[in-house]
């Protein structure tokens, strides 16, 4: 069964994102085009043969807790081997860490194969990919040595281990403590919750990256320290060597992501944890923070991976199924003639156009974080700063467009079946059920909504949202040279402006110090301002397509950017009559009135 188009794929790396231009850069001077080709299609073999044929049964033979230990399908012992041995967990870490230093937009384009075969198998590789990162950027050589490599390989897991149980995504409360010993070292105590990928039989270690305090640390963020806390201890020469009490004292049984463990962990219960501190006490939370960017983008894509799966299930079943009579001229139906396939309703056209829309517009979205990614590592000075803010704008609009309208997407996928949708014989009721945590991963929607409005658009006077208009408006002014995108770059245009409408309204009441008046209604902004984005990523496609052989290719993404305007795009001045409304409901409400 097809799960992605990899001639959308390769049409979004090389005519949407330029890929080309980025291989010129001296970084990535190893690869060229036909290189990423077979890389392309190396994955997409691994994940026909190895990780989609195995998703359903993933899902029916969830990850245990038992004994002790965490049991996952015994699947991943293959999957993990065979991707610790493509390189796929350092694949954007620098040749000189031991990795294969590949461009983000490839990376991201690998996994998205990865995620639309089998969603629950990339979380084991994208945290052990992060949390090597972090050593590699803020810790010691000593520690970069001792651990690195052997994660890079998948031979050990690594996690990122910040909610606790009373505080949840409210990292200021956590009470995880740190007490130094006379070595250097730090004795570790306290639970983390909702920790992914945390235990399994097939790795021999597990690196994980906890949020403590140590004693007399300072009250909120500002007193965070990151430590690395392996599961085994590490002898001189490499070896493993006593067991650090860092326990697996549970596995969360969930609704979706069977596959994928998640786990309560305990450290210094047991025993003593010994932590090794990452960089200096105190600053714990902005090293964490590079892993948690990397992270929200990965959930965003997996999201986009999820919704694509999703939608060539409906469309395979919308093709193949007769139900109904097409309506003749005089409006009424022939009793006699054969059944249509539902595919030729207007109706499922409109359902699986909504799906294309928001999957495709959402991996060019990813694309464009990951094309800017790679400027930031490929320049310098003024140039290194515009990609910096335009990465920090996007990035909570990444988490969040995919994971909301790529759950919208997944449902709307499970009603083209009608009935057969709701049943466990079709693989959408499993699609709906794991793409409902992507929402939540991360951070949550509402969480990534204040991010944006209230720190990403208003960081250095708006510096980061001039960048991005700039960039849409360089996009609408070629697309207004081109007959056939006009109206939709004049319509683009237009509902950027409604951005700035919302941001005259609101802007007084942080000005006056009301600010939870100022950002009550900032995910109706996020839903705004997302569908402006993925609008100017449709426009991009749109003016690459006009160019493409394939005239079938060209007129379905013309087809698909005609739908998400008329459909999507004028949802827009809804949201900011919406969010300019004088009423202040929310706020005001009172709790006693539930």
């Amino acid at each position: 069964m097809k799960y992605y188009d990899p001639q959308t794929l390769s049409f979004l790396l090389s005519e949407v994102h330029h890929l080309d231009e980025l291989l010129q850069s001296e970084r990535y001077s190893a690869y060229d085009l036909p290189s990423i080709d077979l890389l392309l299609d190396a994955v997409k073999e691994f994940s026909d043969t190895a990780l989609f044929p195995y998703i359903k049964e993933m899902d029916e033979k969830p990850s245990v807790f038992k004994d002790g230990r965490v049991i996952v399908h015994e699947q991943f012992g293959p999957i993990l081997k065979k991707a610790g041995e493509m390189g796929l967990v350092g694949a954007f870490q620098d040749e000189k860490d031991n990795g294969l230093q590949m461009p983000m937009l490839v990376v991201n384009a690998l996994y998205f194969i990865m995620e639309a075969a089998n969603n629950h198998v990339t979380g084991y590789l994208g945290l052990t990919s992060g949390a090597a990162n972090v050593i590699v950027t803020f810790g010691s050589e000593q520690l970069k040595q001792k651990y690195v490599p052997n994660m890079l390989s998948m031979q050990w897991g690594g996690t990122m281990c910040l909610t606790e149980p009373q505080a949840g995504s409210s990292l200021s409360d956590i009470t995880s403590s740190a007490h130094p010993l006379d070595d250097g070292t730090y004795s570790i105590k306290g639970q983390k919750i909702f920790i992914s990928a945390s235990d399994h039989q097939f790795a021999d270690n597990f690196v994980h990256l906890v949020l403590a305090r140590v004693n007399g640390a300072p009250a909120g963020t500002k007193g965070i320290s990151l430590f690395l806390v392996p599961q085994y201890l590490v002898n001189v020469d490499g070896s493993i060597g006593a067991y650090n009490h860092a326990d697996v004292v549970g596995e969360f049984v969930k609704l979706g992501q069977r596959g994928y463990c998640t786990n309560h962990l305990a450290f210094g219960d047991s025993g003593e944890s010994i932590g090794y501190l990452i960089g200096e006490e105190n600053k714990g939370l902005g090293y964490m923070f590079q892993l948690m960017n990397e992270a929200r983008i990965a959930t965003g894509r997996m999201g986009t991976g999820i919704a694509s799966a999703a939608y060539y299930a409906s469309l395979q079943y919308a093709k193949e199924r007769p139900q109904g009579r097409k309506l003749q001229s005089s409006g009424k139906k022939d009793p006699n003639a054969e059944q249509t396939l539902i595919v030729n309703h207007p109706d499922v056209k409109r359902m699986l156009l909504h799906q294309k829309a928001i999957v495709e517009g959402s991996l060019s979205l990813i694309l464009q974080c990951s094309y800017y990614v790679d400027k930031l590592m490929t320049t310098q000075g003024d140039e290194h700063d515009k990609y910096h803010m335009l990465s920090e704008i996007l990035n909570p609009v990444a988490k969040t467009f995919p994971s909301e309208a790529g759950k919208d997407a997944v449902d709307t996928g499970l009603q083209v079946l009608g009935g057969y949708g709701y049943m466990m014989d079709f693989i959408l009721q499993q699609y709906l059920r794991d793409i409902r945590i992507i929402s939540i991963y991360e951070g949550t929607t509402g969480i990534q909504s204040l991010d944006l409005l209230g720190r990403k658009v208003t960081m250095l006077e708006g510096a980061a949202l001039k960048l991005l208009a700039k960039e849409i408006e360089g996009s609408i002014m070629i697309a207004l040279q081109k007959e056939e995108l006009k109206k939709y770059a004049i319509e683009l245009g237009e509902s950027s402006k409604l951005i700035e409408l919302c941001l005259t309204q609101l802007m007084p009441y942080a000005m006056k110090g009301n600010h939870e008046r100022y950002l009550a209604d900032a995910t109706l902004f996020m839903d705004l301002f997302g569908t402006i984005v993925i609008g100017w990523q449709w426009l991009k496609m749109g003016i690459a397509a006009l160019d493409h052989s394939d005239q079938k290719f060209r007129a379905g993404k013309l087809h698909t950017l005609d739908y998400f305007y008329k459909y999507e795009i004028s949802r827009c001045k809804g949201l900011q009559k919406t969010i300019c409304n004088d009423s202040e409901v929310t706020t005001q409400m009172s709790t006693d009135l539930f």
